[in-house]
């Protein structure tokens, strides 16, 4: 069996080269503002959609639907629309959609964790930016 040095950033790389690559397309939608919040939220339960809205906050209702159809396209999300009256529609995650979500909430978690270094390291660059008088130096 053959290995390959190749890395997943050269395969991503590669891949442009014929058209938009796929990888980075669905990175794009789970770790997007909106797809983020709405996995980590449905990983807890399902939703309406008005109650994923609030559940979210500060989403616009054409955003968290723009968002949702593109989770659920992925294979991620399942929305289940019951023929009733009024009409009543559930959000949930698939089995995709919980791995993935799973994974970016344990990012979310570490950031959490680890924000008070990350702090730390920007306000040493920022420091380090800065000429002896205070102003910011000029970047290359």
């Amino acid at each position: 069996m053959e290995v390959s040095n190749t890395t997943f950033v050269d395969r991503v790389r590669m891949a442009e080269g014929d058209g938009v690559c796929p990888q980075r397309v669905t990175m794009e939608h789970v770790t997007s503002r909106w797809g983020t919040l709405a996995l980590i939220a449905l990983l807890d339960r399902s939703y309406r959609f008005s109650e994923l809205r609030r559940e979210i906050g500060r989403v616009s209702e054409k955003m968290l639907t723009q968002t949702l159809q593109t989770l659920e396209r992925d294979g991620l999300v399942h929305r289940d629309a019951k023929p009733v009256i009024p009409p009543r529609v559930d959000y949930s995650l698939t089995d995709l959609g919980r791995e993935a979500a799973e994974q970016i909430r344990d990012l979310a978690l570490w950031t959490e964790r680890r924000l008070a270094a990350i702090q730390k390291a920007r306000q040493e660059y920022d420091a380090a930016k800065r000429d002896p008088t205070g102003e910011p130096t000029a970047r290359p």
